[in-house]
């Protein structure tokens, strides 16, 4: 029996996801001049694929399957996302200088969605049979072990931050990869070494993109004041910002959390939807949901993700397979971040990223990119419950 808790609380989320696509949607159909439901029932396609592959991966024998569906995912995934800089505009349309969604008629391709899934399935497998059989190594040792690693990552922060312009994507890459590190048995000092290493690498790539850096100033002139103040005025000086106006974005999604109050302004009845959020049924849902639904709303959606991420991580410590360990932690690990990473965004708690709320954002590469994740936890989760009928009976 599969873990039937977890495929029934994102299911939940998809019934919000869909009934949100509709609410929220309402400007940009008058704006484009599409009809009513026209992203309803292309989320409601999404959201219909993602629960079929769901339910089909979670019907496999992960002894037989789970290598299979995640070399593939991962290989062809890489292919895709590498071919992306050199496709024809005809394919891949470029916005702002950067490819980030393959074309194929009406439909839309995101390849980075499915190499995050696929990427974790591969540190998943790699690392149950390269670095769980070291013991303790020192500090040289375990940095020519994880080498390799670093290198396949070094070329997706080249095809992802560098082509793609997308450096939320990376850091939620980043920090699933460093949590593996220490999932894997690494030592703390190397988890303090890649952490420089990564802020370094951060650092850089905020630097070489003036829009990058326009947006952490224009982020830090607007928290400063919270920081700063525990320090000496000489201190603090050197680091003051002139105030800036508030990001147009998170200004109006904070008032929109704000007009929703506890309960919420009603279903349909939001106001900062029309125009002042720009596509607020994708990245900034949350406030959305926030302004519609209120507090409770809010409330709600946060307890499934915990719900989720709970049954997630009780599936990853209930099986042996360390490859399963590994790949259900990863999965839980890309969900938690990229939540907050989103939530944390609209609030003004840190710069604001492109990155969708898994289960609920509309746009279909995450939706299936998601559930091809979920499928496969869940495919492991058949592993869970044979181990605890067997440790019972023993």
């Amino acid at each position: 029996m599969i873990d039937k808790l977890l495929f029934a609380t994102i299911i939940a989320l998809f019934t919000i996801s869909l009934m949100m696509s509709y609410s929220l949607s309402t400007f940009t159909v008058l704006y484009h001049d599409f009809s009513g439901p026209h992203f309803f029932i292309r989320q409601a396609f999404a959201v219909f694929i993602g629960i079929g592959i769901m339910v089909f991966l979670s019907r496999l024998d992960p002894d037989v399957w789970f290598a299979r569906v995640g070399f593939a995912l991962f290989i062809l995934s890489f292919i895709a996302m590498v071919m992306m800089p050199f496709l024809p505009e005809t394919l891949v349309k470029s916005v702002l200088g950067a490819k980030r969604w393959i074309r194929l008629g009406p439909v839309s391709i995101s390849p980075v969605e499915y190499f995050k899934v696929g990427f974790v399935f591969f540190l998943a497998w790699s690392f149950s049979r390269k670095m769980l059989v070291h013991g303790k190594l020192s500090l040289w040792e375990e940095i020519k072990v994880i080498l390799p690693y670093m290198a396949i990552f070094a070329v997706a922060v080249m095809f992802i931050a560098v082509f793609q312009k997308d450096l939320g994507q990376i850091v939620v890459l980043a920090f699933t990869l460093l949590i593996l590190f220490s999932f894997a048995g690494r030592s703390l000092k190397l988890f303090f070494v890649n952490i420089s290493i990564g802020l370094m690498g951060f650092v850089v790539l905020v630097m070489v993109a003036p829009h990058r850096m326009a947006r952490i100033k224009s982020w830090w002139s607007t928290v400063q004041d919270n920081f700063l103040g525990y320090f000496p005025e000489s201190v603090a000086s050197e680091f003051a910002l002139d105030v800036a106006q508030q990001p147009y974005q998170i200004s109006h999604a904070l008032n929109a959390i704000h007009s929703g109050g506890f309960l919420g302004q009603g279903l349909g009845n939001g106001q900062f939807k029309l125009g002042y959020l720009s596509e607020v049924h994708t990245d900034f849902i949350l406030a959305g949901i926030g302004e519609e639904l209120g507090f409770v709303g809010i409330a709600v959606v946060a307890s499934l993700f915990v719900v989720i991420l709970f049954r997630i991580f009780h599936i990853a410590s209930r099986v042996e397979n360390p490859a399963y360990h590994l790949f259900s932690m990863g999965i839980g690990l890309l969900i938690m971040l990229a939540f907050l990473v989103n939530s944390y965004g609209i609030s003004g708690m840190i710069p604001i990223k492109g990155i969708a709320v898994p289960f609920l954002s509309y746009g279909g590469s995450h939706i299936m990119a998601a559930s091809i994740g979920i499928g496969m936890v869940l495919m492991i989760s058949k592993k869970k419950k044979l181990n605890e009928e067997l440790g019972a009976r023993n």
